[in-house]
C-alpha cells in the first residue's frame, strides 16, 4: 500500500525530488514592487506599498477595513485587545488549532476556554458551543456574559478555519449574539475562502488573516486585521503603532501600545502576491480534485469543503482509519522525501494550556491523531 501510495504522491507531484507540505511561488510582480520599495528607501514600517497593501486587501476581501501587521499573531492579540479582553478573562475557543491562537489570548493576560470542534470542518462546533454556555454560563447585569463558577468575564469566542475550511460561521455568530460575546474569526489560514461568496474573515466583529511563509500569499512574514469598523480599524492602527499621537513637533505615547506595523518591504511582495489569490486559489482547488479521486483507493478519507463554502484548501488533509495508519503513512512518505506531517497537538494537551477549561472534547480527541496533512 505504501509503496503505491508514494508512488501516487510522485505522480501527481509529477518530481522525483523532495516533495514540500507547503511551498511558495511568486510570479508576478514581487520583484518589482520589491526593487521599487528598496529604491525608494521606505523599507519600515511606512511606506506606500502598506497602504496599497491594505486598500487592496480591503477590495478583495470586501471589508471595510484592513490594517496591515508585522505577523498574523500579532493582528490576533490586537484584535483581541480591541473588543475588551482583559487580564483574568475567558475567551472560547477550539483545542484543534495553531498554538499560536492560545498565545495571543494570553498575551491579553486571559485564558482560553476549549470547546469541541465540528466533524465536517473541524472549526468550533456551534451546537457544541450553545450546550457549553447554557451550562456554564449566564449574562449579568451588565450585559456581560460570564462563567457560572468563577465569575470570569467571557470576554471572545474564537473560532478558527481549520486548514482553509470555513466553519459554521453563521451558527456561531447567531450563539455569541445571544450570548452577548463578540467573535474575533481567525481566518489565519482561509485568505480566498468564502462562505456564499463571503470572504472568511469579514463575518465577525474583526477577522485576522497570516502571511507566513506557508500561507497562500505570503509577505515573509505578516498578517492582517479585517475589522467592521472605522472605530476599531483606528484602535488596532493605534496599538500597532506603539500608541503614538503627534502633538506639533513631539512624538507622544499616551498607553502601552506595540510595534507591530508590517514594514512597506513586506507589503511589497503582499501586494504583488495578492494580484495571484484568484491564481493560487484555483491551483490549490484542482490539486484538491485530484486528491479527492485517488485517496479513497488507499481507505483515506479526503475532508472536502462544507456545503454552501469554496474553500482554499489551504492543506489538503486526510482522516486515515486509524492512528497507526497514520504513522505509517508519515513514517513512509518522510522516509521517501515526501514532507507530511500530523495535525497540531490539541491545545489542552499543551503545558501552558492543559489546566484551562474544556468541555470533554470527545470529536477534537477522535479525530486529531487520525489527521494527515499532505503536499498542498
Amino acid at each position: 500500500m505504501y509503496d503505491a501510495f508514494i508512488a501516487q504522491l510522485r505522480e501527481q507531484a509529477g518530481t522525483k525530488e523532495r516533495i514540500a507540505l507547503h511551498q511558495p511561488v511568486f510570479p508576478g510582480n514581487e520583484k518589482q514592487y520589491l526593487n521599487d520599495a528598496i529604491d525608494s528607501t521606505f523599507v519600515s514600517s511606512v511606506g506606500p506599498y502598506v497602504d496599497k497593501f491594505e486598500a487592496a486587501m480591503s477590495v478583495v476581501t470586501r471589508a471595510p477595513c484592513a490594517i496591515a501587521t508585522s505577523t498574523g499573531t500579532a493582528a490576533l492579540h490586537v484584535a483581541l485587545k480591541t473588543v475588551g479582553v482583559g487580564s483574568g478573562d475567558l475567551v472560547i475557543t477550539q483545542p484543534l488549532t495553531f498554538v499560536a491562537t492560545c498565545n495571543a489570548i494570553h498575551y491579553c493576560g486571559a485564558e482560553p476556554a476549549f470547546v469541541d470542534i465540528d466533524p465536517q470542518n473541524f472549526g468550533l462546533d456551534p451546537h457544541a458551543l450553545e450546550r457549553w454556555l447554557d451550562e456554564y454560563a449566564y449574562i449579568d447585569d451588565q450585559e456581560n456574559c460570564r462563567h457560572r463558577a468563577t465569575n470570569k468575564k467571557i470576554s471572545a469566542c474564537v473560532p478558527m478555519h481549520s486548514f482553509g475550511l470555513p466553519a459554521a460561521i453563521l451558527l456561531l455568530l447567531k450563539v455569541c449574539e445571544q450570548w452577548r460575546i463578540p467573535l474575533v474569526e481567525d481566518a489565519a489560514e482561509a485568505l480566498g475562502s468564502e462562505f456564499r461568496g463571503q470572504a472568511m474573515g469579514t463575518f465577525g466583529r474583526m477577522g485576522v488573516l497570516s502571511f507566513n511563509g506557508n500561507k497562500i500569499i505570503t509577505t515573509g512574514g505578516g498578517g492582517m486585521v479585517l475589522a467592521q469598523t472605522p472605530e476599531d480599524a483606528a484602535r488596532v492602527k493605534h496599538l500597532t503603532t506603539t500608541a503614538k499621537r503627534l502633538d506639533d513637533f513631539a512624538m507622544f505615547h499616551d498607553e502601552v501600545g506595540f510595534n507591530y506595523r508590517m514594514p512597506n518591504i513586506n507589503a511589497a511582495v503582499g501586494l504583488a502576491q495578492l494580484e495571484q489569490l484568484n491564481n493560487f486559489v484555483a491551483r490549490k482547488r484542482a490539486l484538491a480534485k485530484q486528491y479527492q479521486q485517488w485517496l479513497p483507493e488507499f481507505g483515506l478519507q479526503f475532508v472536502d469543503e462544507p456545503a454552501d463554502t469554496h474553500a482554499n484548501f489551504w492543506l489538503i488533509t486526510a482522516v486515515c482509519q486509524s492512528k497507526q495508519q497514520r504513522d505509517m503513512l508519515l513514517t513512509q512518505t518522510q522516509a521517501n522525501g515526501i514532507e507530511t506531517r500530523p495535525a497540531w497537538a490539541l491545545m489542552h494537551r499543551l503545558p501552558m494550556y492543559q489546566h484551562c477549561l474544556h468541555d470533554g472534547l470527545t470529536v477534537a480527541t477522535q479525530l486529531a491523531e487520525r489527521l494527515i496533512n499532505l503536499p498542498s
